[in-house]
């Protein structure tokens, strides 16, 4: 390949990037309980995993809180993306709080899987990280069947009751490299370990790392836009420096870029997490074509069409009755 000059210094953008179907239908939820309810409308935890999309909806009205017991009585409450256990649902029926459930559908399958082994009396080895609210949740749905592992040390921990009674599911927003290792290293512990019904890695999850792979094998430099909380956004900086990036980093805005990264670089790749609005790219890619970066190159690795339907709560009037 000819060496760059400064003037053709590219940036290669991932496609498909930003927003999942499922971010998508969570932040519409608490947009349109605004506009029917008016302000305030109380969030649950972080709607989503990104701090300008939280900001933005604060401005409009939206009040986040951790715990469902600090929402006043009779109020209306939105559960993010992430989902929440059964004891949430039933603390928010005791306040007497009308809620919006807003888990995306693919975490909803997941809980949905966990209750069923579960009442096949299967142990559930539930692949993830530790203190994720979606891992809470989905732990929540059946606690003495469910253990979590955290990664390739965990696995020499797990205890069973029936290895032939066993089975691992796991959080949608993971990588997928690294879960399809931890899960071949379970099965040398366990070789009757059954696998899920269908693949628990979102699609999203999957076609952003699939994205990702692709220009960084191109780029000497990969910038993920996401916020620190956001595990797939921190899933897609490690499997860039995993496929060919020599270096990655994640940037909540375009301000966090340094211009040391630049140094000696002709081409950068740009992604973002599945909670991440695109005009922050567009922030990103303006402030690299202040520094040289103008010929702007989009790489579709996998065409994505997914919708999903708004949480059914929205379609009637939460303060009626």
């Amino acid at each position: 390949m000819e060496p760059q000059t400064p003037a053709s210094r590219r940036v290669l953008v991932a496609k498909p990037r930003g927003y999942c179907a499922g971010v998508d239908r969570a932040v519409v939820a608490v947009e349109k309980a605004l506009e029917q309810y008016g302000a305030p409308v109380y969030v649950r935890k972080q709607i989503v995993h990104n701090t300008h999309v939280v900001k933005t909806l604060e401005a409009r009205g939206a009040i986040f809180v951790e715990e469902t017991e600090e929402v006043p009585e009779g109020e209306i409450v939105v559960f993010s993306a992430h989902g929440v256990s059964p004891a949430v649902h039933e603390e928010a029926r005791q306040r007497g709080l009308r809620t919006i459930d807003a888990t995306c559908p693919l975490v909803t399958k997941v809980h949905n899987e966990a209750k069923r082994f579960a009442a096949q009396d299967y142990d559930i080895l539930l692949i993830g990280h530790e203190g994720h609210e979606e891992v809470e949740g989905t732990s929540g749905e059946a606690p003495d069947h469910i253990q979590l592992v955290d990664g390739l040390d965990s696995v020499e921990k797990v205890q069973v009751k029936d290895p032939d009674k066993l089975v691992w599911l796991s959080q949608t927003t993971l990588s997928v490299d690294e879960t399809t290792e931890t899960v071949a290293r379970l099965k040398e512990r366990f070789p009757t370990l059954i696998d899920p019904p269908s693949d628990d890695i979102c699609y999203a999850t999957q076609n952003r790392q699939v994205a990702v792979k692709e220009i960084a094998a191109e780029a000497q430099l990969v910038i993920v836009v996401g916020s620190e909380n956001s595990s797939n956004s921190k899933r897609l900086v490690e499997v860039a420096k995993d496929h060919g990036a020599e270096a990655a980093y994640l940037v909540d805005n375009a301000g966090f870029i340094q211009d040391e990264w630049l140094d000696g670089v002709t081409t950068v790749g740009v992604t973002s997490g599945a909670s991440v609005p695109e005009e922050l790219v567009d922030e990103v890619l303006a402030r690299l074509a202040g520094h040289g970066f103008g010929d702007v190159r989009e790489v579709e690795s996998v065409p994505e069409s997914m919708r999903f339907a708004l949480p059914h709560e929205l379609r009637k009037d939460l303060r009626a009755g």
